[in-house]
C-alpha cells in the first residue's frame, strides 16, 4: 500500500512539475518604472498592459513589474531600456536634460486642457514623424502626457508670479525650471519620488506636480495650499521597448506588442490620469486644504508675460540649435484644437 501511495505521488509531483513547464512563458519582459506598487498607474495601466500582453500571446510572454525604481533610478529608466538592463520601461522624457528637447514643447504653458487632450497632442506628434528622431535607440510603445502642472505648496497661495519670489520649488524638468525661474523662484530639480522627504525636511517650499502626484508621491500629507494658474505646464511621459527584446520574439509575438502600442494606450494613459487627478484633487478637499485658481489662467495679466517669456526663450534656444521648434510648436498648437 505504502509502495502504491509512493508511486501515486511521484506521478502526481512529476505531473504537476510538467504542467508548470508547460505553463512557463517562452519570454520575460522586465518592466520598470518609477512609481510605487499601490499607485494608479502601476495598478491600472502599467500592470494591465502586462496583463493584456500575457493574454494576449496566450501566456508564451510574461511581463515582471519593477516599480519604484528598483531596477534603475528615475532619471535613468530611458537608458537602462537602451542597455537592456530593462527590456520595457516608462520614462520621463525631460528627466533626461537635452535629449527630448522638441518633445518636451508639450510642457510649454497654455497647450493642454486634460491629460487625455496632452495625451493625444504628444502621441500625433510622434506618429507624424515631428519628433520620432529624437527616439532613435528604443522602440517607442506609446507616448502620453499628465494632466495640467499645479503649484502645491506648504500653506501660502500663489496667486502672482511676485508670491514665487525666492520659494524654492521643485520642478521636474529644465522647461519648468524656465517657467518658475521667469516668475522668480528658486527652482530645485528632483525626481517625483523624491519630494516628500525634500518638503517633510524643508529642503523645498513647494512642489511642481498634477494632482495625480499629489495623491501617488503623498505630498497631500504636506502640501496644504494649491495653487492652478490653468495649463501651467505638462509633463511628457513614455512606454518604450528595448529593440534587441523586441527582435527576439517571433513575428506572431511581435505582432501582440505592436497592437497594444500607439494612440489606443496613448488614450488609456491619459484617460488614467485624469481620473488620479479627480482623486488627488478631492483628497486634498477631504482635508479642508485651502485652493486658489487664477482667473484666467495662462492668459492672466499677471502671470501672461512671465509665461509667454518663458515660452519665446525656449523655442529660441532650440531654434538657435538648429531645431524646428516653432513648426513642432506650431503644430502642438494645431493638434490642440483638434484632439479631444
Amino acid at each position: 500500500m505504502f509502495r502504491k501511495l509512493l508511486i501515486a505521488g511521484v506521478m502526481t509531483s512529476a505531473l504537476a512539475v510538467s504542467f508548470n513547464q508547460a505553463q512557463a512563458a517562452d519570454y520575460t519582459l522586465r518592466f520598470s518604472h518609477q512609481w510605487p506598487p499601490v499607485a494608479g498607474m502601476q495598478k491600472d495601466l502599467f500592470q494591465v498592459w502586462a496583463d493584456t500582453i500575457a493574454k494576449e500571446s496566450d501566456g508564451r510572454i510574461e511581463v515582471e513589474m519593477y516599480p519604484s525604481a528598483t531596477l534603475a533610478a528615475p532619471p535613468a529608466q530611458y537608458e537602462a531600456v537602451e542597455d537592456g538592463i530593462a527590456d520595457v520601461a516608462a520614462a520621463i522624457q525631460g528627466y533626461t536634460a537635452n535629449r527630448f528637447p522638441l518633445t518636451q514643447v508639450v510642457e510649454l504653458p497654455g497647450l493642454i486642457k486634460n491629460a487625455a487632450h496632452g495625451s493625444c497632442i504628444i502621441q500625433s506628434l510622434y506618429d507624424e514623424g515631428l519628433i520620432s528622431d529624437e527616439y532613435k535607440g528604443t522602440r517607442p510603445l506609446f507616448l502620453f502626457t499628465h494632466g495640467q502642472g499645479l503649484l502645491h505648496t506648504g500653506d501660502k497661495l500663489i496667486a502672482t508670479p511676485d508670491d514665487l519670489a525666492g520659494l524654492r520649488i521643485r520642478r521636474p524638468t529644465s522647461v519648468v525650471a524656465n517657467i518658475l525661474e521667469a516668475a522668480g523662484a528658486q527652482p530645485l530639480g528632483m525626481p517625483a519620488p523624491e519630494s516628500y522627504q525634500a518638503m517633510q525636511l524643508e529642503v523645498i517650499d513647494g512642489v511642481a506636480l498634477p494632482w495625480e502626484g499629489a495623491l501617488a508621491f503623498r505630498l497631500n500629507e504636506l502640501a496644504k495650499a494649491h495653487t492652478s494658474v490653468g495649463d501651467l505646464y505638462t509633463l511628457s511621459f513614455l512606454v518604450t521597448m528595448n529593440e534587441d527584446s523586441f527582435e527576439d520574439l517571433p513575428e506572431d509575438l511581435q505582432d501582440v506588442i505592436t497592437k497594444n502600442s500607439g494612440m489606443a494606450w496613448s488614450e488609456k494613459a491619459g484617460n488614467l490620469f485624469d481620473a488620479l487627478d479627480a482623486k488627488g484633487l478631492k483628497q486634498a478637499q477631504d482635508a479642508g486644504h485651502t485652493f486658489l485658481t487664477v482667473e484666467g489662467g495662462v492668459d492672466n495679466p499677471a502671470w501672461k508675460p512671465v509665461l509667454d517669456k518663458a515660452t519665446e526663450t525656449y523655442l529660441a534656444d532650440l531654434e538657435s540649435r538648429g531645431l524646428p521648434a516653432r513648426k513642432v510648436y506650431a503644430r502642438a498648437k494645431e493638434l490642440a484644437a483638434t484632439c479631444k
